[in-house]
């Protein structure tokens, strides 16, 4: 009898010993330092040291153009924007200039929409520490309904770069929702 309660002993010891061990590696594979002794294959072009450390002013700033946008609101649309402002389209086409010059273009295609319909699926405040940006990442889906009748959505997902309180780079990327 005791050598079977010896036995039952010695395998709890080493099956104790044996949950450390997993408890320490998964706990060193979730902890966020452990990822930065990782030998990675790329290296960032722009920066890989990011905080969420953007105002709530800027974050409510770059919301509040979206429902502008929805409502029609283009004058509020334009006092988002810096003097001068670089859009990356999602067709491919760049806009660098003034935002007059934007406005009249964005003007055009608000025209041509009877309504527009913004789901906002979500948004991440991002600050690059060592770059000193600030940028408002948003993912959502539009609706936008033409005069002419026809309706078109698509799921979007925009990098708004906000400097001095006003959207100074807005980069937009599109997938068709059919």
């Amino acid at each position: 009898m005791k050598k079977i309660l010896f036995c039952f002993l010695g395998a709890a010891v080493l099956w104790s010993c044996n949950n450390a061990k997993v408890e320490a590696t998964s706990t060193a594979a979730t902890d966020s330092t452990a990822t930065s002794t990782v030998d990675l294959p790329y290296k960032a072009s722009y920066s890989s040291n990011w905080s969420t450390n953007v105002s709530d002013a800027d974050l409510k700033m770059v919301l509040t153009t979206y429902k502008d946008w929805a409502d029609g609101n283009m004058s509020g649309l334009a006092n988002a924007l810096g003097d001068s402002v670089a859009v990356d389209f999602n067709t491919g086409d760049r806009f660098n200039g003034t935002k007059a010059d934007l406005m009249k273009v964005w003007g055009k295609l608000r025209d041509s929409l009877s309504s527009v319909a913004i789901d906002m699926e979500g948004w991440q405040k991002m600050y690059s520490t060592d770059k000193k940006d600030g940028f408002i990442v948003t993912w959502y889906k539009e609706t936008d309904t033409y005069k002419m009748g026809k309706v078109d959505s698509a799921y979007y997902h925009d990098i708004n770069q906000v400097k001095n309180g006003k959207i100074s780079w807005y980069s937009q990327y599109k997938r068709p929702a059919k």
